[in-house]
């Protein structure tokens, strides 16, 4: 007979006296109960961590939706440039820059006596850019451009994330070589840059400039810091993102609607 304290019942006689005889399972439910107490609460607990779960998701894709709403637009840019910017209008904001440091040796369009002058950052390959070319300066052109009362010089800001900016400009660059700046301007916004240099060569043949010399300014590279050197200048005076304008100094930043332009040029000619 073996014996186990107060646990062990007693030995069995004859065939049984090996066995050892423990309390029948109906005096203890607590061991068929627990396994199933835990399962609930593990099931529960999954059950918070998907609700939860759930809710987070459907949070961020709130906050991604509100973001997209508001038309933020993100990116790196080349030597301590901003990305494009759509309408965030920044006029009054910090003191006027004169504009003999804002012009450098860029062509302008419209007589240069007007008294007011818009200097203009951009980038050729910017949606946004392509938006105030399209819907915003035709307007300007015929009111205030084409009565003498306002000159627009536009500067180069090519945007590093934009693969042909920066060729784009240069090819531009070149045209003014030959007298045709804003021809090839032109289209360059009207027609595109995706097809890059080859494209560019064409236009060039479009406006009918000297082949050879253009090619050879674009190849080689010519125009290539005169192009950084306006996006220096630029950065310098302020610029963070694509189109960015000085209207008589004073910084207004993002492709506004017409009627902002005009309310900011009326209060320079008064």
């Amino acid at each position: 007979m073996t014996h186990f304290g107060n646990k062990m019942d007693s030995v069995e006689n004859d065939d049984k006296e090996n066995t050892i005889a423990v309390k029948p399972a109906e005096h203890h439910p607590q061991i068929e109960h627990h396994p199933h107490k835990d399962n609930n609460s593990e099931k529960k607990w999954h059950k918070y961590l998907l609700i939860l779960g759930i809710i987070q998701v459907l949070l961020l894709v709130f906050i991604a939706y509100k973001i997209s709403a508001l038309g933020v637009v993100t990116g790196s840019v080349p030597d301590a440039q901003a990305p494009s910017i759509p309408n965030v209008p920044s006029t009054g904001e910090a003191p006027a820059i004169d504009n003999s440091k804002l012009i450098d040796d860029d062509a302008v369009k419209g007589d240069k006596n007007a008294p007011v002058t818009i200097v203009e950052f951009s980038d050729y390959e910017c949606p946004f850019c392509e938006k105030f070319y399209t819907q915003t300066l035709p307007q300007i052109e015929e009111n205030y451009i084409k009565t003498g009362k306002v000159k627009l010089i536009y500067r180069d800001y090519p945007l590093g994330f934009h693969a042909q900016a920066q060729k784009a400009a240069e090819a531009a660059e070149c045209a003014e070589e030959q007298g045709k700046y804003y021809e090839m301007h032109n289209l360059l916004f009207e027609k595109g840059v995706a097809g890059g240099v080859g494209s560019f060569k064409e236009y060039a043949k479009e406006i009918k400039l000297d082949a050879a010399k253009f090619n050879e300014c674009l190849d080689f590279g010519k125009m290539s810091s005169e192009v950084q050197k306006d996006a220096a200048d630029g950065s310098k005076y302020g610029v963070q993102g694509t189109p960015a304008f000085f209207i008589n100094g004073k910084l207004l930043s993002g492709a506004q609607p017409y009627a902002v332009f005009q309310q900011a040029i009326e209060a320079e000619l008064k």
